[in-house]
C-alpha cells in the first residue's frame, strides 16, 4: 500500500497535526529523564538514580513531570515548524534533485542545520521557562514562598516583569549554536540510518515500526552527543537568576567559571541520562509523526510490516 513520505506532504495542515502528535509523545516519553538531567548539569548532586531516589522521596512522583506544561503547549507548534521547515530547506539546499525522490544527504544536513538555528526563536523562551520549574524543589519554595512558580505563566510572568523580552530570550545564542549543528547530525543520522535497516524506503516510505523507533533513537543520541557540552553551559546560564547577581556574565565565563570549579567532566554532567532519553524520546517522536502521516495520507491505513 503507497505512503506519502514527508517530502511528499501537501498540506500544511497534516504537517502541522502529524508534528504535534510527534511531539507529544516525545515530552511525555521522556520528561522525566529530561528532568534528572537539567538536576545533573546544575549541580554536582550525585548520579541520576541517586537524584531520582531524592526526587520521589522528598518530593513524590509528580516533581519529575514539573515544568511539563510549557513544553507541551508549544510542542504542537514547534514541531510542526521543525518538520515543515526542515522539508522546505532539505529541498532548497539542494535543487538538483528531482521533486519524487527523498532529499540528498546533503540537502538533509544543511536543511537540519538551517532548521535547529530557526526554531531556536521558539525554543528559548520555552526551555527557560522549563528549566526554572525543573530546578524548583520543595524545600525551595518553602523557604522562599514568594518567589517560588506556581506554574510556566508565573514563571514567565516574574522574568518579563524583573527583565523583560530580553530576559525572556536568556540564552538565545547558545541555544542556536546547540540547535543548528545538533538538528544537522540529527536529520541526517535519520535519514542514513532508515535506509540502512530499510533499504530503498526512504523513497517508498515503507519502513517498518521498528526501523522508526531505531532510526529516530540512534538519530537523538548522536544530536546530543555533538552537543552536549553546550547544552550544560545553556542550562547553567537560563537557571540564573538576576536577583542576586547573576554567576555567569556571558558563555564564555559559564565555560570558564565551571571548568576552573569542577573540571571538564561538569561539561558531560549528565550525558548518560541524556543519552538514554534522546533514544527513547526521538523514536517516540518520530515514529508517531511518521504513524500520524499515514493516517492522514491513507485515509487511515497503517503498514504492518514488523520486520527491519
Amino acid at each position: 500500500m503507497e505512503f506519502w513520505p514527508e517530502f511528499l506532504a501537501s498540506s500544511w495542515g497534516r504537517e502541522f497535526v502529524a508534528g504535534g502528535f510527534g511531539g507529544i509523545a516525545g515530552v511525555v516519553s521522556g520528561y522525566p529523564l529530561d528532568t534528572l538531567r537539567i538536576r545533573q548539569q546544575q549541580s554536582n548532586a550525585g548520579s541520576a538514580f541517586g537524584i531520582l531516589r531524592n526526587v520521589i522521596s522528598t518530593e513524590g512522583p509528580a516533581a519529575l513531570y514539573r515544568g511539563m506544561c510549557a513544553p507541551l503547549a508549544s510542542v504542537t507548534v514547534q514541531n510542526a515548524m521543525v518538520f515543515q521547515i526542515y522539508a522546505v530547506l532539505s529541498r532548497a539546499f539542494d535543487s538538483s534533485v528531482s521533486s519524487k525522490d527523498p532529499p540528498s544527504y546533503k540537502g538533509v544536513a544543511l536543511g537540519g542545520f538551517g532548521t535547529g538555528a530557526l526554531q531556536s526563536l521558539l525554543l528559548t523562551p520555552v526551555e527557560l521557562v522549563k528549566i526554572r520549574l525543573q530546578l524548583q524543589n520543595n524545600s525551595y519554595a518553602k523557604l522562599h514562598e514568594a518567589d517560588s512558580h506556581k506554574g510556566p505563566i508565573s514563571v514567565a510572568k516574574r522574568i518579563f516583569k524583573a527583565e523583560g523580552l530580553r530576559g525572556m530570550y536568556r540564552g538565545l545564542t547558545i541555544t542556536v549554536l546547540r540547535d543548528a549543528p545538533s538538528h544537522c547530525f540529527y536529520f541526517w543520522t535519520y535519514e542514513y540510518m532508515r535506509e540502512q535497516l530499510h533499504p530503498g524506503c526512504r523513497k517508498s516510505g515503507q519502513e517498518s515500526v521498528k526501523t522508526m523507533l531505531v532510526s529516530g533513537g540512534l538519530a537523538g543520541v548522536a544530536s546530543w552527543v555533538c552537543c552536549y557540552p553546550l547544552d550544560v553551559i545553556k542550562t547553567r546560564l537560563q537557571a540564573q537568576s538576576l536577583s542576586p547577581l547573576p554567576k555567569y556574565t556571558g558563555i564564555v565565563d559559564c565555560f570558564r567559571k565551571s571548568v576552573k570549579e569542577e573540571g571538564y567532566r561538569v561539561l558531560w554532567r549528565g550525558l548518560g541520562t541524556a543519552v538514554a532519553r534522546a533514544f527513547v524520546v526521538n523514536g517516540a517522536i518520530f515514529s508517531a509523526y511518521e504513524m500520524a502521516l499515514r493516517c492522514l495520507f491513507n485515509n487511515g491505513s497503517i503498514q504492518t510490516e514488523t520486520a527491519i
